[in-house]
C-alpha cells in the first residue's frame, strides 16, 4: 500500500528535520562556546599569570646576583637587602607558577630545574662570598669561585629561555586551538544557517506541491460545481486528508445531483399541488363568506325570537324561565362574537395583505379612540415615554388591533380599587440585520402567573371564567400572529412584577423603507 501521509504529516516530517538540525547544530555549538571559553580562560587566568610570574622570578634572581657582587664590591650590608627580598619574591612567583601549572609536566619541570640551580647557586657561591666578606673590609674573590658562580647562573639564564620558550609554546598552543574552535563554530553556525534555509525552501516546495496544488485543484473544482457544472467529477489528489475532503465533496456533488433530479421529478408535483392549494384557498374564501353571513343569520334570529319571547310572554314566565331566554341570547350573541374574531384571525396575512407607510402612533391614537368608553370609565391613564413611535411597512388596522387588545386588556384585568395605568415605551435595539423596534406595554393590573406565559397566547385559551372576565380567548393569539406576519414576536417580561409587562419588536428594515419613501415624497 502506498503511503500518503496526512498534510499534519508532511509539517512533522518537515519540523523534525528542522528541529533535527537546530538541535545538532545547538549540541555543536553549546560544545564549542564552552571548549571556547575554557581555552580562553586558560589563557587569560593559567598562562597568562605564569608568564607574569616567570618574568618576576627571573627578576628575583638578578636582584640576587646583583646585590651578591654590589656586596662583595663595596662590604656594605644595605646591598643583601635586595638579596633576601629577591629569594622571598623568588619562592611567591614560584609559587604562583605551580598554583596555575596544572598539570602541565613541563612546566613544572622547568621551574624546578631553575629551583635546583638557583639554590645550587646560592650554596656554592653566593653563601659562601656573603660569608667571606668582612663589613666595611672588600674581600677578595677568589677567580675560581667567581667562574663557579657565573656559570651556575648563566645555566640559569638558559633555563630561564627555556623556560620562557615553553611558557611561548603553551600560549601559542592555546591561541591555535582558540582559533580553530572560533573556525569551527562558525563552520557549525553557518551549516545550521544553510540548513534551516534548505529546510525552509524544501518545505516551501513540499506545502506548494503536496497541500497548495492539490487544494487549487479542488476550489476550482468547486467553483465549477459552484456555476451549475453538476457533472465536473472530482478526484481526489495531494495528502491523505486533503484526498478525504475531496472524496467528501464528490460525495456531497453526488447527492446534489440525486437531489435535483429528485428536485425535477418534483416540480410536477409541486405543480398539482399548488393548484390544488388554490382550490382549497377558494374553498377557505367561501366558508369564510358562510360564516361571516349564513351562519351568522340563524344566530341573529334566535337571538330576536328569544326576546320577542320575553317581551311578550315575560308577565306569564317564572324567574328561571327568564333566566333561560337570558342565557340563550347570551349564547347567541357570544357565538356572533367568536365567530367575527375567528374570521379576523384566520384572515391576518392571507386575504388581500394591505402594506403601508404605517405611523404606529397613529395606530395607538385609533386604538385609544375606539377604547375611549372603557378608558373614560376605569379612569385608566396611558403614559407614552422612551423613543417616539416609529414609522413602519405594515397594516395599519392590523396593528392598530395588536394596540387595541394590548391596552384594552390592561383596562380589564385591573386591581381591584385601583386605577389602570398604562406605560408605552419604545427604544432601538441594534441586531444583525439592521436591529429592530421593541415596544413595551406596562401595565398595573393583576398581573399574569409565569407559567401561563406562553398558554396566554394560544387560540381559545382563558386564565379566567366567562362570569369573571369576558371575552373569547383570541386577543392575545391574535396579536401573536399579527407581530409575527410583520416580521416580529411578542413574549411576556416576567420580571415586571407589578403588574403585566408585554413587549414585541417590529424589523428596523422595515422602518427604513419607509424612511427612505418619505425622504422621497414631495413636502
Amino acid at each position: 500500500m502506498k503511503w500518503r501521509p496526512t498534510v499534519q504529516g508532511w509539517q512533522n516530517l518537515v519540523f523534525a528535520i528542522m528541529g533535527a538540525v537546530v538541535l545538532a547544530g545547538a549540541i555543536a555549538g553549546t560544545y564549542l562556546l564552552n571548549r571556547t571559553d575554557d581555552v580562553f580562560d586558560e589563557l587569560t587566568a593559567e598562562i597568562g599569570p605564569m608568564r607574569v610570574a616567570a618574568y618576576q622570578l627571573q627578576a628575583a634572581l638578578r636582584d640576587q646576583e646583583t646585590s651578591v657582587r654590589g656586596y662583595a664590591i663595596s662590604a656594605n650590608p644595605q646591598f643583601l637587602e635586595p638579596y633576601v627580598a629577591g629569594q622571598k619574591n623568588q619562592g611567591t612567583a614560584a609559587q604562583v607558577i605551580r598554583d596555575h601549572a596544572g598539570d602541565r609536566k613541563r612546566v613544572l619541570d622547568d621551574l624546578e630545574a631553575i629551583e635546583r640551580t638557583s639554590t645550587k647557586w646560592r650554596a656554592e657561591y653566593a653563601e659562601p662570598l656573603i660569608a667571606d666578606v668582612k663589613p666595611m673590609a672588600p674581600a677578595v674573590v677568589d677567580s675560581g669561585t667567581v667562574a663557579r658562580g657565573k656559570g651556575l647562573f648563566d645555566s640559569l639564564r638558559q633555563s630561564f629561555d627555556l623556560q620562557l620558550q615553553h611558557l611561548q609554546q603553551e600560549r601559542e598552543s592555546a591561541l591555535d586551538e582558540l582559533a580553530v574552535l572560533k573556525s569551527w563554530r562558525n563552520a557549525v553556525l553557518i551549516a545550521v544557517v544553510i540548513a534551516l534555509l534548505v529546510a525552509a525552501i524544501l518545505s516551501v516546495i513540499l506545502i506548494r506541491t503536496a497541500v497548495t496544488r492539490p487544494l487549487e485543484a479542488l476550489a476550482a473544482s468547486c467553483r465549477r460545481i459552484t456555476d451549475g457544472d453538476f457533472s465536473e467529477k472530482i478526484v481526489p489528489q495531494g495528502p491523505r486528508d486533503i484526498r478525504a475532503i475531496a472524496a467528501d465533496v464528490e460525495g456531497m456533488r453526488q447527492r446534489m445531483v440525486e437531489e435535483l433530479e429528485a428536485t425535477q421529478a418534483a416540480r410536477s408535483q409541486l405543480a398539482e399541488q399548488a393548484l390544488e392549494l388554490q382550490r382549497s384557498n377558494a374553498e377557505l374564501e367561501q366558508f369564510a363568506y358562510v360564516a361571516s353571513h349564513d351562519l351568522q343569520e340563524p344566530l341573529r334570529k334566535v337571538a330576536s325570537f328569544c326576546q320577542l319571547i320575553e317581551k311578550r310572554y315575560g308577565d306569564k314566565l317564572d324567574e328561571r324561565g327568564t333566566e333561560y331566554i337570558a342565557f340563550a341570547v347570551d349564547g347567541a350573541k357570544r357565538m356572533q362574537i367568536l365567530i367575527n374574531d375567528l374570521l379576523t384571525f384566520s384572515r391576518v396575512g392571507r386575504l388581500n395583505p394591505t402594506q403601508a407607510d404605517v405611523d404606529l402612533g397613529e395606530t395607538l391614537d385609533q386604538a385609544i379612540e375606539n377604547l375611549d368608553t372603557s378608558i373614560t370609565e376605569s379612569g385608566a391613564e396611558i403614559v407614552r415615554q422612551g423613543e417616539p413611535l416609529p414609522h413602519i411597512v405594515g397594516d395599519p388596522t392590523l396593528l392598530a388591533m395588536v394596540w387595541q387588545n394590548l391596552i384594552g386588556n390592561a383596562v380589564k384585568f385591573k386591581r381591584e380599587g385601583v386605577a389602570p395605568r398604562i406605560v408605552i415605551d419604545c427604544e432601538k435595539s441594534p441586531t444583525e440585520g439592521g436591529g429592530s423596534w421593541t415596544l413595551t406595554v406596562t401595565d398595573n393590573g393583576i398581573g399574569i402567573p409565569e407559567e401561563f406565559s406562553d398558554k396566554v397566547f394560544v387560540i381559545f385559551q382563558r386564565l379566567h371564567g366567562r362570569d369573571v372576565y369576558t371575552g373569547t380567548g383570541i386577543g392575545l393569539a391574535l396579536c401573536k400572529k399579527i407581530i409575527e406576519h410583520h416580521g416580529g414576536s411578542i413574549w411576556i417580561d416576567n420580571s415586571f412584577t407589578g403588574g403585566t409587562r408585554f413587549r414585541f419588536t417590529i424589523p428596523v428594515a422595515a422602518d427604513d423603507h419607509v424612511a427612505a419613501n418619505l425622504e422621497g415624497a414631495p413636502s
